[in-house]
Formats: C-alpha cells, structure tokens, sequence
C-alpha cells in the first residue's frame, strides 16, 4: 500500500485453517469456485475458464434477489503456490476494471490469505463499497472460502 493510493484500496485477509497448496488449489479450478466464489447467498455460473497467464474466466454472479452480475477476471500474474494477479470487470477489457492480487503466505499449518484491491479512481472505490458493499461482501467470500476448504479437510479430499 503507498498512500497516494490509500483511498482507491481495499484489503481483505484471513488465517485460513488449511495447507497453502490447498487454499491455493481452490482459486485455480472450477470444480472448487463454484462451490464457495461469492458473498453469502450467492452463486457462480462458469461460462468459461482458463487459469493461466492471459488467461480468462467468464461468470455470472446470481444473487438471493435473482439478480445476474455479469463478472469477467483475466489473470495477469500466477506464482503458484505464492500468489495471483488479476483485472476484474464486468467484460473483457472493461474501462473501470479494477486489479486485484492474492497472496497465500504459510502460517504454520494454516494460510494467511491477503486479498489486495486497486481500483482506477476513488469514485469507483467508493462506489464498490457503499453500493455494492464489497468489502462486507469480501469478508463474506473468504468466509465461504473457510468453511469450503474445511469441508474439504475435513473429508480428506481436494
């Protein structure tokens, strides 16, 4: 964080109870994103995905109102196990697409997820925050996140 951007930033993290490879695996495949991607009450609709440099994914958000949030990601950076950059918008090359990098860092046995945001203006910070609450609902994704790969853990699967 440098403070000249302080006011267009929002930071979201949490000790996840999990190996890192996991909670790293879980971002990278669209048999996991679709089971925890998204506040509460919401769900994920895949339309296509491609984890790798350049690479795209293409959902629909669906919220308990039954409204439809058009949602594009390309990835820009993958470090695996250690980090993910990306740009998220609405669509492809999206003017107030907004950068984002997660970082996994070991704690032990658990993971230490850091969800860094940077938009483009303060306004279209602001604007995620009071209209569509992104950081409550960021606390709400990395909740689903928790309790999704402590399911896993707990069934001995990945």
């Amino acid at each position: 964080m440098s403070s000249d951007s302080a006011d267009r930033e929002v930071v979201i993290s949490r000790t996840i109870n999990a190996p890192r490879e996991l909670v790293f695996e879980v971002f990278t495949e669209v048999r996991h994103l679709s089971q925890w991607w998204g506040p509460a009450g919401f769900s994920t609709k895949t339309r296509s995905f491609e984890f790798r440099v350049g690479g795209d994914w293409d959902f629909v958000m669906h919220g308990p109102d039954g409204t439809e949030y058009q949602e594009w990601i390309t990835f820009s950076e993958i470090d695996p196990p250690e980090r993910i950059a990306l740009m998220h918008g609405e669509a492809r090359n999206d003017p107030n697409a907004f950068a984002s990098v997660l970082t996994f860092e070991p704690e032990g046995d658990q993971t230490r997820i850091v969800m860094y945001t940077l938009f483009p203006t303060k306004e279209l910070r602001d604007e995620a925050v009071e209209k569509y609450h992104a950081i409550e609902a960021g606390e709400q994704t990395v909740d689903n996140l928790a309790a999704y790969v402590a399911e896993l853990t707990q069934k001995g699967q990945n």
